[in-house]
């Protein structure tokens, strides 16, 4: 598989395994077909392997030990994250360390390449539209970051227990810009890649998302991305695969993607494969992390990738139907 440079990191394979689908939060699986899932991606050309505590409380993490045994195929590189928010600063070490351990033990291995930073970052000042009485518990205040999780960061660093870290872009945008520009940046950022230009449930403020200038403000900045949400957690599929309410961010993505599907039924194309190949085509993307929970939909991936960006032509067709319209702020290098 074709290998981009993850920043100023090294290269990695055009798509990442996530840990969600592995994890059942994309719909139900089961360890025997996810471990099968894992060898498959690496025997693919897959090298980065995109975890996380959350996915399945461990059950992610837990499906690359068993696949790998702890020994990672050659040059496979793994991630993992924490879910912070705004502790006191002295609790921030030992919440990153406690984390971080039971995520080595669960994937058998003595370090991971990148750690993330798994909450959103806002303004110290800054209230939520959505459940502002418990923010504190997935948001981290702009303060905690600079002067604890950086330093904390650092320290992991040091004692060998992460190559790098990075933080997950789906915070408050301009803060999100804010952390790709400081003295002390994250060597990757995970960010919104998809034609909807939606972050769906994952966004809790009321400004618009941003995800094209997050994305320009890393690269420019020398700051890997990692695509996520590429099918916007199904939205952009033939069907959904799980119940959802009517009222649900995914679900009204859903509705909004009936033109794409419709384009897609024109030209013959499966929705989910043209969703992935735009992911790809996006300017300064390096990598785009799959949600697969089985062999078959990472084989159709593979796919996406073996046929590569998207033609020009195609492309603008789908942005003509002007699905990720909204209405942006200037855009900050």
């Amino acid at each position: 598989m074709e290998q981009r440079m993850l920043g100023s990191l090294w290269p990695v394979s055009l798509l990442t395994l996530g840990g969600g689908g592995l994890g059942q939060v994309w719909g139900e699986t089961d360890r025997k077909e996810a471990v099968a899932t894992a060898r498959e991606a690496a025997d693919l050309g897959i090298t980065l392997f995109d975890m996380a505590p959350l996915y399945g409380r461990g059950e992610a993490e837990a499906v690359i030990g068993e696949a790998f045994g702890g020994k990672l195929p050659g040059g496979a590189r793994v991630t993992t994250k924490c879910f912070l928010g705004s502790r006191p600063s002295e609790e921030v070490q030992g919440k990153f360390e406690r984390s971080l351990q039971r995520s080595l033990e669960a994937m058998k291995l003595e370090q991971v390449d990148l750690f993330f930073l798994h909450t959103n970052i806002c303004p110290d000042d800054y209230v939520y539209k959505d459940d502002p009485e418990n923010q504190d518990r997935w948001a981290t205040r702009w303060s905690l970051y600079v002067d604890t999780v950086i330093p904390a960061m650092a320290k992991l660093k040091a004692q060998g227990l992460i190559t790098d870290w990075g933080i997950t872009g789906t915070g408050l945008p301009k803060s999100i810009m804010d952390a790709l520009r400081h003295d002390e940046k994250p060597a990757a950022v995970q960010a919104v890649t998809n034609l909807l230009d939606s972050a769906g449930s994952m966004r809790r403020y009321d400004e618009p998302p941003e995800p094209r200038n997050i994305i320009r403000t890393a690269k420019n900045n020398g700051v890997g991305v990692m695509g996520i949400r590429a099918v916007q957690a199904g939205a952009l599929t033939e069907a959904l695969d799980r119940e959802l309410p009517a009222d649900h961010p995914e679900m009204r993505d859903f509705e909004k993607a009936a033109p794409f599907r419709k384009l897609c039924a024109e030209l013959g194309e499966d929705p989910a494969i043209i969703a992935h190949r735009y992911a790809l085509s996006m300017d300064g993307v390096d990598t785009v992390v799959l949600g697969v929970k089985n062999r078959e939909e990472l084989r159709a991936c593979a796919k996406a990738a073996e046929a590569g960006v998207l033609e020009p032509e195609l492309r603008q067709k789908i942005d003509a139907l002007r699905l990720n319209f909204q209405i942006p702020r200037m855009p900050i290098d």
